[in-house]
């Protein structure tokens, strides 16, 4: 049975979902073994997993479920949520066992426990969080800024995880008890309660949890937890930040800016995205269409990277973007991606698929450093050397956030549909994609994200499309030849190209995606970008950083719109890259600045600088080296 990746991970099984356009292809059915990506899987199962487990114990989070259960005394250790990352843990422990990797039988006995430490937690009733065990038992469900129902949802989740990756269903019996007890506790009938949790996240949650079990109520459930947002039932749960940051501001079909917590609003819309997918009720849609345009044309920084915002750790007003205050939280780029996972499901458009990259590669990525060990929470866009990445967090949402992503990773690559494959991603490795009433096996090669040339070898028969991402940072020159027969139709950048025939075993498809640098320029409104380019390659952002570039102070490194950039691979540098050499201009000293801060506009512009050579690097393998300055907006030379 394929092993369909769950909405915790971002990647939705929507193969009975009626109202989704793209089905996922199971997570043991795609093996990505590149220079890039694999390594950095390997990492996650061998040093990020076991590091987190065992800060799991050191912290006490595995330590409160036994207390939870009596077996263990003591005080309750840590924030009221911190069972969360024991079940985001959990997930993506699964996954990582999901893709076949049973040579880490370490890995599987760390499940086994702490399963066993979440089976014996639970309450007779149903009920489970060890925040509210022994003597806080009678105030269950009392303030809905507390994240049971958060909890609870990312429980359901690693459930859902656990089951499709080892046909056990020890913990999924343990969540759909936890998922019946909210059920008779939460709805619109006469008899239960009306309230939602203050954090968003049980949305998504019970609809997988629906798709495993068959159990159509939690959908139901789902639906009236969306619906009753929006008309003040979070109550107390206001005084800190507001019923923006805790999307009860006003009902959802209503919505027509993203404001609030930034990872909230995003999981709120992943988990309504999951709903209409279900039920296919125009005004869900219609609404997401709304706030994915506020989103990506007002809200959002050149990374991908949401959340402006250190205060309520939330979106700002249109264009409010500062770089080295940019909040742009590990988890909010994760919640993204979810969200654009699954439009991508619901309509099939390239534009989802395309941000899903950006967010992957520049906002995602920079959260966990290159051994794997340490992590960002906030992910600026400039720094003076003093943001580093932490082993661990009192609020540690982000570490176990990253592993599950990483370890669900290669069901991202491929989805099908009634007409074919579709490829979202480029990544060497194979698959086994289930199509009709045969399999297709398809090998990609590439050194993408460096390269922009893709080689898919298909060995399969019969009459079915192919369907290629030509990703809209492809301006121009992307080709496609089938056989060295080039596609007689033309490329649209952020379009998918299909590729319709009577395939055979051998066939070969080749995709040229040119990678030159790009200069991008952010709307005229975002001030603090004015006279300021970004570098691009491809999909990944760069910047430049003070080691690379240590003769000069390069906040006054300007890019002169004429200069040429070397794309230069370097082996010995952060594991690889391609680093980007080019001559820019040094802004010379202004000695009539002494001792002033402000004076008199001149209307004599400054002269150009000397040459000096700068190196960039992708954005992504910032600061894993010794601190100093970085900036990925420079000045604009002449």
């Amino acid at each position: 049975m394929a092993v369909t990746v769950s909405t915790g991970a971002m990647v939705v099984d929507t193969a009975s979902s009626p109202f989704a356009q793209l089905r996922p292809v199971g997570l043991d059915a795609v093996t990505i073994d590149d220079a890039f990506w694999a390594p950095r899987l390997r990492t996650n199962r061998e040093a990020t997993l076991p590091s987190q487990y065992r800060l799991l114990w050191e912290t006490g989070r595995i330590d409160n479920l036994l207390r939870a259960a009596g077996t263990r005394d003591g005080e309750f250790q840590g924030r009221y949520f911190n069972d969360s990352d024991v079940y985001k843990w959990l997930e993506a422990a699964s996954w990582s066992v999901a893709g076949g990797h049973d040579a880490e039988p370490e890995l599987h006995a760390m499940i086994d426990e702490t399963i066993s430490a979440v089976e014996a937690a639970q309450r007779p009733d149903g009920y489970l969080n060890s925040y509210f065990a022994r003597e806080r038992a009678d105030q269950r469900w009392t303030d809905f800024d507390l994240h049971e129902m958060y909890c609870a949802g990312h429980l359901f989740q690693a459930a859902v995880a656990h089951h499709r990756a080892t046909r056990s269903t020890r913990l999924l019996d343990v969540a759909t008890r936890f998922a019946d007890h909210i059920d008779v506790t939460f709805g619109p009938e006469v008899g239960k309660r009306i309230g939602t949790d203050g954090h968003p996240e049980i949305e998504m949650a019970l609809v997988e949890l629906a798709r495993e079990t068959g159990e159509r109520r939690y959908i139901d459930l789902a639906r009236f937890l969306v619906d009753v947002r929006g008309h003040g039932v979070l109550g107390d749960a206001y005084g800190r930040f507001g019923k923006e940051y805790h999307q009860d501001h006003r009902p959802f079909r209503d919505l027509d800016e993203i404001v609030g917590h930034a990872v909230r609003a995003v999981y709120l819309n992943a988990g309504v995205a999951d709903l209409y997918a279900e039920t296919g009720e125009p005004a869900l849609l219609e609404t997401l269409h709304r706030l994915w345009q506020s989103m990506t044309t007002r809200k959002m920084y050149v990374s991908g990277g949401i959340g402006s915002r250190y205060e309520g750790e939330s979106f700002g007003e249109d264009y409010e973007l500062p770089n080295a205050l940019a909040y742009t939280e590990t988890c909010a780029a994760i919640g993204s991606m979810m969200w654009n996972w699954r439009m991508l499901s619901i309509e099939a458009e390239a534009r989802y698929a395309d941000l899903l990259e950006l967010t992957l590669y520049n906002a995602m990525l920079p959260g966990v450093s290159l051994d794997g060990e340490t992590y960002f929470y906030q992910n600026p866009l400039a720094d003076e050397g003093s943001h580093r990445r932490q082993a661990w967090f009192g609020t540690a949402c982000c570490p176990p956030n990253v592993a599950r992503t990483l370890a669900s990773l290669p069901g991202y690559v491929y989805s099908a549909s009634d007409e074919g494959i579709w490829i979202h991603l480029y990544a060497a490795g194979t698959a086994r994609i289930p199509l009709d009433d045969r399999v297709v096996a398809l090998r990609q090669e590439t050194r993408y994200p460096w390269d922009g040339e893709i080689t898919i070898e298909v060995d399969g028969e019969g009459d079915f499309s192919l369907m290629l991402r030509i990703p809209a940072w492809c301006e121009e020159g992307a080709t496609l030849t089938v056989n060295d027969e080039p596609l007689p139709e033309s490329l649209v950048p952020g379009r998918y190209a299909e590729v319709r025939r009577e395939w055979r075993p051998g066939d070969t498809v080749r995709l040229s995606l040119p990678m030159p640098v790009r200069r991008v320029e952010s709307h005229p409104y975002v001030e603090e970008n004015t006279g300021r380019v970004a570098l691009m390659r491809g999909p990944l952002l760069y910047c430049l950083e003070q080691i690379d570039n240590p003769a000069v102070a390069i906040r006054d490194i300007a890019v002169p719109d004429d200069v040429s950039f070397q794309a230069d691979w370097r082996h010995d540098l952060l594991g690889g890259v391609v680093a980007l050499i080019a001559d820019a201009r040094l802004a010379p000293p202004d000695d009539s600045w002494s001792d002033a801060l402000y004076r008199a506009a001149r209307s004599t512009p400054q002269a150009a600088g000397e040459r000096v050579a700068i190196t960039a690097i992708p954005y992504h393998a910032w600061a894993n080296r010794e601190p100093g300055a970085m900036r990925v907006w420079l000045r604009r030379g002449r």
